[in-house]
């Protein structure tokens, strides 16, 4: 039986600013530090390769001190209202009701709510009273496809049956004001705000690439490489320098394998459907392919448009491609990193 990606929706919060149009902010922010520190620091925000990120809240917002509660009071709101909306664009892509859906899989890792946005989805959009949840929480910028792989295996073990993931993701409400480290200062430099929704289907008849095959890869010995601490002012990025060698050092046991157990090579792969990380991840996998003459140019406009939006961001570059209506048999890899420190992979055929 065949899994299929149906559709794919962004959605993206009300606030926007380019990235020249932040640094006053920054510099606001940072008016009493050493004035070499801040030539350093608006240096790094300038050269992140991201030009424009949106936000679930104003920069003036930001940049105040706000309380954890009050920060995670909004992304609870807003997260719910744009999961809803990248929901009803994914299924009017499709040509789907809300009760067509069977399953539904809602991935964020920067806020905390209970009960899960899924639960206001069920009561908003009146999905089916029997349909099954998952919230898939504390991946990371890896839930996206990790969300994808989980729909995949309910698919595969229940016949016409329809799932959605919608990944929704607030990084800049777990900005520390008072946290002037390399770590809070480059996931500020990198990250935003963004929503998206996929809609799988295991319907003969539905139209979409079909899921060749998935695969996660663990790295032993790495779970401080990535994630966040819960401090008393909330979320507390961790993101170790030394995640773009880690990558290096693992990649080809990342790829190759993964893509020879289904009697492949990477020169059989027509589109890299990758996690833009950020400007260094970005141009180490970019080193990576260029020796092997493929690109990942929609990765890098994905980061540049919106910058890092942790576990939507891969569904921003699916959406590029699946617009394209690429040619039958054209075949698709999707990879993304997350905390753990793991890897995850999707093989796509059209």
């Amino acid at each position: 039986m065949k899994v299929k990606i149906t559709s794919v929706a962004k959605q993206l919060p009300k606030y926007y600013r380019e990235t020249k149009d932040i640094i006053p902010f920054v510099k606001l922010w940072m008016q009493d530090q050493d004035e070499r520190f801040q030539r350093k620091v608006t240096k790094l925000f300038e050269g992140a390769a991201v030009d424009k990120r949106y936000s679930i809240m104003d920069p003036e917002d930001v940049f105040v001190a706000t309380s954890f509660e009050e920060k995670n009071n909004i992304y609870a709101r807003e997260v719910v209202i744009l999961g809803e909306q990248a929901l009803k664009k994914s299924l009017n892509k499709a040509n789907l009701k809300a009760t067509d859906i069977d399953f539904i899989i809602t991935v964020s890792c920067t806020g905390i709510m209970i009960p899960s946005m899924d639960a206001y989805l069920i009561n908003s959009l009146q999905m089916k009273q029997d349909i099954v949840r998952l919230p898939v929480t504390e991946m990371g910028c890896a839930a996206g496809v990790s969300g994808i792989i989980y729909a995949k295996n309910f698919l595969k073990a229940n016949p016409n049956k329809r799932a959605v993931v919608i990944a929704v993701e607030a990084p800049t409400a777990t900005f520390q004001l008072d946290d002037y480290s390399m770590t809070n200062i480059v996931s500020a430099a990198i990250f935003g705000d963004g929503a998206s929704a996929v809609i799988l289907s295991s319907y003969e008849e539905d139209k979409g690439p079909e899921i060749i095959d998935e695969a996660m890869y663990h790295f032993y010995d790495a779970t401080s490489m990535m994630g966040f601490n819960l401090v008393n002012t909330g979320l507390q990025m961790i993101l170790d320098k030394e995640v773009p060698k880690k990558i290096s050092d693992h990649f080809p046991a990342i790829v190759h394998p993964f893509l020879e157990k289904n009697n492949l090579t990477i020169e059989d792969i027509d589109h890299l459907i990758f996690h833009p990380g950020g400007k260094k991840i970005v141009q180490t996998v970019e080193d990576l392919f260029g020796a092997l003459g493929k690109n990942i140019d929609d990765t890098k406009e994905v980061l540049r448009l919106y910058g890092n939006m942790s576990s939507a961001t891969v569904l921003y570059v699916l959406e590029r491609f699946m617009d394209r209506n690429p040619a039958k048999g054209e075949r698709g890899l999707m990879l993304s990193f997350g905390p753990g420190f793991s890897a995850q992979r999707i093989l796509l055929e059209w």
